[in-house]
């Protein structure tokens, strides 16, 4: 018996220790993220963490406004080669909707059409999607102003010529890190920790403003910091009242925050539903207009979704990226995607007059010219199931 007392006297003593030296460090996220990871038999997030996270709800739309169904809805199955491709990268939902209705929708493990997934990094688009909001709604005048302009407190983070544009193209030259397997790095800490203003005031401008694309996360924390600041609400809350009411929303979205400030995960994290992901996609496929109604400045999402060539991608011209979105050249017919880190996708073709929704666990690691090797799957299914 004393021996046990022993033991627990020592095993309380390094436990205390160890979180006092967390603290001390600024390493209090650690005890989160091993709490619901490597406790849960887990290696790091997934597709359903909002049920361990603050929420700030994006309320669903009082009328929602239904997809129409295409005549041929689910009529071409999917083909063996691709259902395997789906198994074998975990989906658990795809979308595909041409000419405005639905053509076809897969489900896989439980999961149906108001189930919520993570957006992961898709949530970087929708933030871009917000300043274009606020620049409709005049809150923005122009996104080559200082974003110090409207982030005063964030002065020594952006300095005097960070734009709201270097911002927007991953060019702000701020030396964030993006490490997903570092637990002691800033995607870490955003994720599992409690103060995301305070922990983004650690940064610094490294190298000269819009010259180089370097994907970070950070900046689209600054992005949703400016948001909030301009209209005075949670991006969750402008979300609402910008494009999941207006866009006839079915499911209410969460947007998971941390718990001291109660400000979103920008750059992550986005919960809904496939069908409801896909408005996104309809509303940059009609140039920012919904049901005739412009929410974001067209020339605003023509330049979003667009690459921004005129800063360099390591020694070419950046072609792969704009304002928060993805492009891909597809033989020569123009796309543009939002994506996430687990193969979370909305993919627009305008010639096609097609949308596709990817959700899942897993995505092709291996990428050409910067994208994904399944994103030309996603494609390429899409033009026998529409």
């Amino acid at each position: 018996m004393k021996g046990l007392f022993k033991f627990l006297k020592w095993f309380t003593i390094i436990v205390v220790l160890l979180l006092l030296a967390l603290w001390i460090t600024g390493n209090t996220h650690l005890i989160k993220g091993v709490s619901l990871t490597y406790l849960r038999g887990k290696t790091g997030p997934t597709i359903d963490d909002y049920t361990h996270f603050k929420n700030n709800p994006v309320q669903a739309s009082a009328t929602p406004q239904l997809w129409p169904v295409a005549s041929t809805y689910n009529k071409t199955p999917l083909k063996a080669e691709d259902e395997a491709y789906h198994q074998q990268l975990q989906s658990v939902a795809y979308l595909v909707i041409k000419d405005g209705s639905i053509a076809h929708e897969s489900y896989w493990d439980g999961y149906n059409d108001s189930s919520l997934t993570n957006s992961f990094s898709a949530a970087k688009s929708i933030v871009s999607v917000l300043i274009g909001c606020a620049l409709q709604d005049g809150l923005i005048k122009d996104i080559n102003e200082p974003a110090a302009t409207y982030l005063p407190t964030y002065k020594d983070v952006l300095g005097d010529k960070i734009t709201i544009r270097n911002l927007l193209t991953m060019s702000s030259g701020i030396n964030f890190d993006e490490s997903y397997g570092d637990p002691f790095g800033m995607m870490a800490k955003a994720y599992y920790g409690s103060n995301i203003p305070d922990l983004v005031k650690e940064y610094r401008p490294e190298t000269e403003a819009g010259k180089q694309f370097n994907y970070l996360g950070g900046n689209t924390l600054l992005l949703g910091f400016i948001v909030e600041k301009v209209t005075g609400k949670k991006l969750a809350q402008y979300a609402t009242e910008k494009l999941w009411q207006p866009m006839g929303a079915k499911n209410t979205a969460l947007w998971t925050s941390d718990n001291e400030t109660g400000s979103e995960r920008s750059y992550c994290c986005f919960y809904s539903n496939v069908r409801d992901f896909a408005r996104i996609g309809k509303l940059y496929l009609d140039s920012g207009r919904w049901n005739g109604k412009q929410i974001v400045p067209q020339q605003y999402v023509l330049e979003s979704t667009r690459p921004a060539g005129d800063i360099m991608d390591g020694n070419a011209p950046l072609s792969v990226y704009g304002y928060q979105w993805w492009c891909y050249d597809n033989n020569g017919e123009h796309i543009f995607y939002a994506r996430g880190i687990k193969g979370q996708y909305i993919i627009v073709r305008p010639e096609k007059n097609i949308i596709i929704v990817r959700l899942g666990r897993q995505r092709d690691e291996e990428k050409q010219n910067g994208t994904p090797l399944d994103v030309p799957r996603w494609i390429a299914m899409s033009d026998y199931l529409q």
